[in-house]
């Protein structure tokens, strides 16, 4: 765990006295001290869960177990023979058990996967009873001379052999990832002094944990929450961990408030939904106790479960895979509209094809939007100050059909493979949005930044439910609002299919809020 003093500037810690207090959507722009900004500066890598390291792992060692088995029967055994199905089968159900024997021996924890092969016993004996075992189960199934013994002896030394070379290659890589601070569970403690000195004392006390605090945040001043404890420094206040969460990849806020401070709690709670990470509650130091179904656990350390990130590990790749492999697909299939329409935007009107606006990705991160243009370049908004109404003398004439068929969007579909945008979720806004009336999205809506949790998307539940187009009512910005949330909170990829199913339908039954 990195401690105070691995950072150089202590005085700047020291001197950092808390600012202003800023509403929660703008507590994303507050700045940092120097220390803070090193240390967010130094995060900003994204890191390995060991939750998604091991599921890797096991997708690698079953795919090499069955690759093995199959080089043994296509150059020993040959295809040609009358059991191939029942070698196909042992292949694949070898493998498989494999990997379930070796999770049962507990040879996929992060402590064990850190030793160095010679302590693999486990893996070596588990693989061996797999063998055994369907060498026994063969032999009352079939003939003994039916299945090649050689066949047999090979997979299994080769496969023993595979193992161990994966996992001492696999030990080295987890030792460099631990000293690039991209290995652990990245936390930050939320709430100093004493309650914060005991959980730290605790995640410190167990040799397994795979917790690595960043630092300490914390409203109150010096004399109530000291600038160090147990030589973590004191980062700066909720506001600035905010903007902190957003310029870093943290995984966990672990709150150390007591449940007496309920009001508290709350207001705090309040600012950090909006970030798209774990908030836990430290049960460590509490007097009220609960049943233990009621408690997650850091090694030893009990947390109550305030909220969880919409998308982690598995479930944001499954979405990353379903995104590139239909947005490539959508490529192929629309690109003669895709021509026809550049075609057709390049002879209406001077000026480039694509318009480029910047507006807010994940974790209100700025990214940089692509649209077939549809406004006069002379007219071109790229920061939106201006919302495009009914009968807008801006829009083109190939703009106003683009637009209100969504075309448009299209070249949105080039964000999905670059890995800014989604192709569902909440609809990326300009940085600087406003409604008809000109008021800005972020005082219509509190909370606003919520819906920032996810990638945004090309098209979302609030889209095909109507609530698309333009602003000009504060009831339809918060519509569109409690939409996003509902799709946050209830993401499934069903629900990306439908939404994505449903789109086309949507805009033929209702266009008259897109002009």
């Amino acid at each position: 765990m990195d401690h105070i003093d691995q950072y150089s500037d202590l005085q700047s810690l020291k001197a950092h006295t808390p600012g202003p207090a800023v509403t929660p959507d703008q507590a994303s722009h507050a700045e940092l001290n120097s220390l803070a900004a090193r240390i967010a500066q130094h995060y900003r890598t994204d890191f390995i869960t060991p939750h998604l390291l091991t599921g890797y792992l096991r997708l690698v060692e079953f795919t090499v177990l069955a690759l093995l088995g199959s080089v043994f029967l296509v150059f020993y055994v040959e295809l040609s023979t009358r059991l191939l199905w029942s070698y196909v089968t042992v292949i694949l159900l070898g493998s498989a058990l494999g990997v379930i024997a070796i999770n049962l021996a507990g040879a996929y924890r992060l402590t064990f996967l850190r030793r160095s092969v010679l302590a693999h016993w486990r893996v070596g004996a588990a693989w061996m009873a797999v063998v055994f075992g369907m060498t026994a189960a063969l032999f009352f199934l079939y003939d003994d001379n039916d299945h090649s013994r050689v066949f047999l002896a090979g997979w299994f030394l080769s496969g023993f052999a595979a193992l161990s070379v994966i996992r001492l290659v696999l030990c080295s890589f987890i030792r460099k990832w631990a000293r690039d601070g991209r290995m652990e569970r990245r936390a930050v403690i939320v709430g100093g002094g004493k309650n914060a000195e005991d959980l730290i004392r605790g995640l410190e006390a167990q040799s397994d944990s795979d917790i690595r605090i960043c630092g300490i945040f914390d409203d109150r001043n010096d004399r109530r929450s000291p600038p160090v404890v147990a030589g973590y420094p004191k980062l700066g206040t909720i506001p600035e961990l905010v903007a902190f969460s957003r310029m870093t990849r943290i995984d966990m806020l672990i709150v150390t408030l007591p449940l007496s401070a309920e009001q508290r709690l709350l207001t705090l709670l309040k600012k950090l939904w909006v970030l798209p990470v774990d908030i836990r509650l430290s049960a460590h130091a509490t007097e009220l106790h609960f049943r233990p179904r009621s408690y997650s656990f850091i090694g030893e350390i009990p947390m109550i479960d305030v909220l969880d990130r919409p998308l982690a590990d598995w479930d944001w790749i499954a979405k990353r895979v379903f995104d590139v492999v239909v947005a490539a697909l959508a490529i192929l299939v629309l690109s003669p509209v895709l021509l026809i329409t550049a075609l057709a935007v390049k002879l209406d009107t001077p000026g480039p094809v694509i318009f480029r606006q910047k507006r807010h990705g994940f974790n209100n991160q700025t990214i940089e939007v692509f649209k077939f243009r549809s406004l006069r370049h002379e007219f071109s908004d790229p920061e939106a100050r201006r919302v495009v109404t009914r009968n807008d003398r801006r829009v083109t004439r190939v703009g106003a059909f683009i637009r209100k068929t969504s075309i448009d969007e299209l070249p949105q579909l080039f964000n999905v493979l670059r890995g800014e945008l989604s192709l569902v979720g909440p609809r990326p806004h300009a940085l600087h949005a406003q409604s008809s009336q000109n008021e800005t999205f972020t005082l219509i809506v509190d909370g606003y930044f919520g819906r920032h949790k996810v990638k945004p998307g090309i098209t979302g539940w609030a889209q095909i439910k109507g609530w698309r187009g333009e602003i000009d009512q504060p009831d339809k910005l918060k519509r569109r609002f409690e939409h996003d949330l509902y799709y946050i909170e209830n993401w499934s990829l069903r629900l990306d299919l439908y939404i994505l199913l449903m789109t086309p339908i949507s805009m033929l039954r209702k266009t008259d809020g897109a002009y």
